[in-house]
């Protein structure tokens, strides 16, 4: 074969080569490994604060970048979600007390959020406490009077909700004053001002999230803010068949109003 034949053939194999690369190349072509992680690449290179949900109390943001906080908030929003009450009766409750409470804590400066404590200091039963606290509210009897409310044995007016809640924002506008904190004062209200104040002195810090307290206050704040995602977002958690005051005509109030 000349030498002339030779560089023609080869420059024809060639051109057949590159022909059969550009068949399926209309569009750019990526290697397999990088179109399947690029999905994940970009997911986890979300910034942190678009991620992670964010959650607060009466406006006051809670770290929840911090994994102590993080576990402990979502610990308690799966204790009160429909899994473990498999009932409405949280629903229930804040459907008959919300209508009352929410213009009075208006009234009193006191932000929305606080509705949500009776849902949690009454539980899900009614009654008195083993230490005697009674209502929705849970007042003590001496804490009662101090607020003005009457307790005696013919008249016990930590059952009215209407004057109990009035008693309770005056309460609790006196912990804010103390504390220049509604998140303090939340825990205040669950703990006592003096203890709470014992305990931001020995520690030295005035972060309800950074401090160490008892079991029950310790946790007293999260239940509080686990109920309020619960309520507003009910289908979320597996709450079904249920509807919100907000949704349909106030029901009759009467009783509550006496």
């Amino acid at each position: 074969m000349t030498k002339k034949h030779l560089i023609t053939c080869s420059v024809i194999l060639v051109l057949v080569i590159i022909s059969r690369l550009n068949i399926f190349s209309t569009d750019p072509v990526y290697p397999v490994k990088y179109i399947a992680h690029t999905p994940s690449k970009l997911l986890f290179s979300l910034p942190a604060e678009e991620a992670v949900e964010a959650f607060s109390f009466a406006d006051e943001a809670l770290p929840v970048n911090d994994k102590k906080v993080d576990f402990k908030l979502k610990k308690s929003i799966a204790k009160h979600g429909y899994k473990n009450i498999q009932s409405n009766i949280l629903h229930s409750k804040a459907d008959k007390l919300f209508p009352i409470i929410e213009p009075i804590l208006r009234a009193y400066g006191i932000p929305e959020d606080f509705k949500y404590i009776p849902l949690v200091e009454s539980g899900l039963k009614e009654g008195t406490s083993p230490k005697g606290a009674r209502g929705v509210w849970q007042f003590m009897p001496g804490t009662a009077r101090t607020y003005g409310l009457k307790v005696n044995k013919a008249k016990d007016e930590r059952l009215n909700l209407r004057k109990s809640t009035i008693a309770a924002c005056k309460y609790i506008k006196e912990l804010y004053g103390e504390f220049n904190s509604w998140t303090l004062a939340a825990a205040a209200y669950n703990n006592g001002s003096i203890k709470l104040e014992r305990a931001i002195n020995k520690q030295n810090e005035d972060n309800y999230f950074r401090m160490t307290l008892n079991r029950e206050t310790g946790s007293y704040v999260y239940k509080i803010i686990a109920m309020k995602e619960i309520i507003s977002n009910p289908s979320k958690y597996g709450y079904k068949n249920f509807y919100s005051y907000m949704q349909k005509p106030t029901p009759f109030l009467g009783l509550y109003n006496n």
